[in-house]
């Protein structure tokens, strides 16, 4: 497990990129239904050890009583009735979460749900989105630099 993790940043004044989602995959917003399976989906996407999560209960009333939560900031992917995608972002624009189902990576999902988290973003006039990624994660990283994010600080844990 890496000692470091990396901030990146998203310059949004240039034109926005276009959302292309897979012809199966919508997006919907974040509802009381759909809690159970997004946390079932960050729990998953974060069991290696890239992130964490609380139980159920805990993580549940933190985001419903977060000062920065939005639920226009909660995009959900979904395909054949399931949830396979989710971005959560803050309000003070930075993205909390990304977790793509393992068996939909690769399918252009989490670069559909990053170009419109920062259409969303800009739309509300932030000037940048930023996240923070474990420096191991090469997986991840390749996603946020294909869809222009950049390094801005190094940061040890």
């Amino acid at each position: 497990m890496s000692e470091y993790c990396l901030l990146l940043r998203k310059d949004l004044t240039g034109p926005p990129a276009t959302a292309h989602w897979p012809a199966d995959v919508s997006l919907v917003a974040l509802d009381e239904n759909l809690m159970q399976p997004v946390h079932a989906l960050l729990s998953q996407g974060y069991s290696d050890g890239s992130g964490n999560i609380d139980s159920f209960e805990k993580w549940h009333h933190s985001l419903l009583h977060d000062a920065e939560y939005d639920p226009q900031l909660c995009l959900i992917a979904m395909r054949s009735g399931v949830v396979v995608g989710v971005a959560q972002g803050w309000t003070s624009a930075y993205l909390k979460d990304l977790v793509v189902h393992a068996g939909h990576q690769g399918q252009g999902i989490g670069q559909a749900l990053l170009a419109r988290m920062f259409a969303v973003y800009a739309q509300r006039g932030e000037p940048c989105v930023d996240l923070k990624v474990m420096e191991d994660n090469t997986k991840a990283r390749r996603l946020y630099e294909r869809a222009g994010m950049v390094q801005v600080k190094r940061i040890e844990l």
